[in-house]
């Protein structure tokens, strides 16, 4: 979905950036994203890669510029990305989630709770339309997040910028979080752009990478993309000793693609759009911060969990944004990732039930 596919008004004024021919964007976009990915990793922020393009993304969105992400090459980020989530997932973590299924059930269910409360509030409060604001506040996946909701009626316009918003937020808060708790020990030490890649596990990981896309789009599964590719990479490493090859330029490509395909959603129409409801918004997205915050605190002080990876893995949603970021720290990848997708798993399923029981109930639709 692509809600930047609007005519602009007869009359308007094109903005400085909108004015370039697209050759030129396309220069200004990768050389400003350039610079702000070096000056991130200047001050040791993870996932500088991941958020100098989001920036630049946000800045020619709203500057309405002509460019646009493939989305056949946003999904392949995806995928890549789904396999490095995968190549942090031994065997052994699934018998972890069976073994201490209470913690990651009150981890996933206290913030799924807080996001549904929070939606619930702001639907009463009659801040966003319908079922708006339930979906706009689900900690799931953005994409998946947006088909669903406009499956049962909601706003997707506002519904993608509470997801989107709430994707920077993460991504921003995420990595100053890690700097504070882990400082500059937490960044891995610089690798090789282009080191000797091994011919045949490339091969097998590109040839999951084309099977998950494919059986995606044939059995249209939400947030597929990265799940399934995800999802064999983990079966295939456990169970036929498949090696996960991701080259660090490859890695770099897809977390420029990820962060300008969100950056480039935060059209004008879209902010116009929902200015009106900006403070509560925000408000709402703050609270759900805090309180995952709080979250994350009781696993360090209960569970021992070390800050970093508690708070990462009680983020709210962005899960290729978390992704990105542990793998650029030194946390629990595994705990992060397990809390992530059985997070996303459930909302998945309760989403639409909560969207029926909200939109059913006059008393939850405010007066």
């Amino acid at each position: 979905m692509d809600e930047r596919n609007t005519a602009r008004p007869a009359g308007r004024q094109r903005l400085p950036i909108a004015s370039l021919p697209r050759p030129a964007q396309w220069a200004v976009l990768l050389a400003g994203s350039a610079a702000l990915a070096v000056a991130l990793e200047m001050l040791h922020l993870p996932a500088a890669l991941l958020l100098g393009p989001m920036i630049m993304g946000v800045a020619f969105g709203a500057g309405e510029a002509d460019v646009r992400i493939p989305a056949p090459l946003f999904m392949t980020a995806q995928a890549v990305i789904g396999c490095l989530m995968a190549r942090s997932l031994p065997a052994a973590i699934f018998a972890e989630l069976v073994g201490k299924w209470p913690l990651y059930a009150l981890g996933i269910g206290s913030v799924i709770a807080v996001a549904a409360a929070l939606g619930i509030l702001l639907t009463r409060l009659r801040v966003l339309p319908g079922t708006t604001a339930v979906w706009g506040s689900a900690p799931g996946a953005s994409t998946a997040m947006i088909l669903m909701a406009d499956a049962f009626g909601a706003d997707t316009r506002l519904v993608a910028f509470m997801l989107y918003l709430r994707v920077v937020m993460v991504a921003f808060t995420a990595s100053i979080v890690s700097r504070l708790f882990v400082g500059g020990e937490a960044v891995a030490a610089p690798a090789p752009w282009f080191p000797a890649v091994a011919p045949l596990p490339f091969a097998e990981t590109c040839a999951v990478i084309a099977v998950g896309l494919a059986l995606t789009r044939g059995f249209k599964v939400p947030a597929g993309n990265i799940l399934l590719p995800m999802a064999l990479c983990a079966l295939l490493q456990d169970l036929a000793g498949m090696q996960i090859e991701l080259p660090p330029a490859l890695l770099a490509v897809s977390y420029a693609l990820v962060g300008w395909t969100i950056g480039l959603r935060f059209t004008r129409a879209i902010l116009a759009h929902a200015a009106r409801a900006l403070p509560a918004v925000l408000g709402s997205l703050v609270a759900l911060l805090l309180a995952c915050g709080g979250f994350a605190l009781m696993l360090v002080w209960f569970a021992g969990v070390d800050p970093l990876t508690a708070y990462l893995a009680t983020s709210p949603g962005g899960a290729d944004s978390v992704a990105i970021i542990a793998a650029s720290s030194r946390v629990d990848v595994p705990f992060v990732m397990a809390m992530q997708a059985g997070r996303f798993i459930v909302v998945m399923a309760i989403g639409p039930a909560l969207a029926r029981f909200i939109a059913t109930r006059p008393g939850l639709q405010g007066r």
